[in-house]
């Protein structure tokens, strides 16, 4: 009797916890589809801004765009892989797209990796959470020299544990693209500020914290140098 009455008590547990984790992962995915179709609203900004100068150097007028179809017309490889962000990172992400800020300057990818992400001019939290930053002080974005961009480790950086010199990366801006390829990886220490250092040539710095997978704040720097491979080339 009292047997019985146990697995009728695990077997209603059983059914409270299978449905508390149904609610939670449609919760999750829930959030997760708002927060692409959003990101993909800031690289549609960009993708405006183009369409936009591009009339204006055309000197015709910029037709009218529907702001709200604009992402759901974005390529397919467009879309974001959260699958090895930090969680907290994931609500961070959410928390920026409501606060807005500035249109993207680029929209950086590594096919390899399955990045692609939009690029922001400086590197304030707020701005890490919803992209990746140019480092202020380093090349402009169009310009030859040493263009530095961070982010973080356990969101939009966190693939680049996974890359390899020879691997390819892509930066589109308004001046057109520029494919890059990787040169060398290293760790540095968090003042060594060499590898931002003025370059001749093109020249672009990823920078994130290390190790990817540290507790609290990471005491490295992980570096990927890659020089560019082709001169811009209008889109």
């Amino acid at each position: 009797m009292a047997q019985a009455a146990l697995k009728r008590k695990l077997r209603w547990l059983e059914i409270v916890l299978y449905a508390g984790g149904v609610a939670l992962l449609a919760v999750f995915f829930m959030i997760r589809g708002g927060e692409e179709k959003a990101r993909q609203a800031g690289i549609a900004a960009f993708e405006k801004q183009l369409q936009s100068s591009a009339a204006r150097n055309a000197g015709v007028a910029t037709p009218a765009v529907d702001d709200d179809a604009l992402p759901a017309a974005l390529p397919d490889d467009y879309r974001l892989n959260q699958a090895q962000w930090n969680a907290a990172r994931v609500s961070q992400y959410e928390a920026s797209l409501a606060a807005g800020g500035a249109p993207p300057l680029a929209v950086l990818r590594i096919d390899g990796l399955e990045v692609a992400v939009p690029v922001y001019d400086g590197t304030s939290e707020e701005t890490l959470h919803r992209g990746v930053g140019r480092i202020r002080g380093t090349a402009r974005i169009d310009a030859v020299g040493n263009l530095g961009i961070a982010g973080h480790r356990d969101s939009f950086f966190r693939p680049l544990k996974d890359i390899r010199e020879g691997d390819l990366i892509e930066l589109r801006t308004a001046g057109g693209i520029v494919t890059y390829s990787v040169s060398s990886i290293e760790i540095v220490e968090p003042e060594d500020v060499s590898v931002l250092a003025p370059t001749r040539e093109r020249t672009l710095t990823l920078v994130t914290c290390y190790p990817f997978y540290y507790v609290g704040h990471a005491p490295k720097r992980f570096i990927v140098k890659a020089t560019a491979e082709h001169s811009l080339a209008k889109t």
